[in-house]
Order: structure tokens, then C-alpha cells, then sequence
């Protein structure tokens, strides 16, 4: 049974920087791809979702719906369970 906690959201977004100019289309695409999946991994650790192995797309998807965040790609997917898996 998958037994989820209700997220804490916080009372309002921090203030976005700009991103530096000059770059690669790549690196703004990676770097804004990182960002989410840092923001998703957060959101899983946030409702229970400890392990790698237990952060199927489905179950990321769904805590992107949550927190009101556009449905991820398989890459970014994939990029979340690297960061629950690596910053333990």
C-alpha cells in the first residue's frame, strides 16, 4: 500500500535570477532540466519517497502534478533517481 504525507509548500517561490548570457542552448536545457529534478527529488523525500528503486516515472509524475510542476521526461526521471541515489 502506498502510503503518502501531504507537501509542505512553501509560502511563496524564491526570486529568480537571471541566467547568465553567452551559453550554449544545451546548457540553459541541462541546467533547467537539473533544477526540476533537484525540485522533484525533493518533493519525493518530502512524501515518503526515500529510495531510488521505489521512484517509478509514474510515482515522480504524479508528485510533479502535487507541486504543480509540468510532467517530467524520462530523461529528467532518470535524473531524479541519480539525485536520490548519489546524495545520500
Amino acid at each position: 500500500m502506498d502510503q503518502t504525507l501531504p507537501i509542505d509548500l512553501p509560502p511563496a517561490p524564491p526570486k529568480k535570477q537571471p541566467l547568465p548570457a553567452g551559453r550554449p542552448r544545451e546548457w540553459y536545457v541541462t541546467h533547467n532540466r537539473r533544477l526540476k529534478a533537484m525540485r522533484l527529488a525533493i518533493a519525493l523525500l518530502d512524501s515518503g519517497v526515500y529510495l531510488p528503486h521505489q521512484a517509478h516515472n509514474r510515482t515522480i509524475r504524479s508528485a510533479a502534478q502535487r507541486v504543480g510542476i509540468h510532467p517530467p521526461s524520462d530523461i529528467t526521471c532518470h535524473m531524479v533517481r541519480a539525485f536520490m541515489r548519489y546524495n545520500r
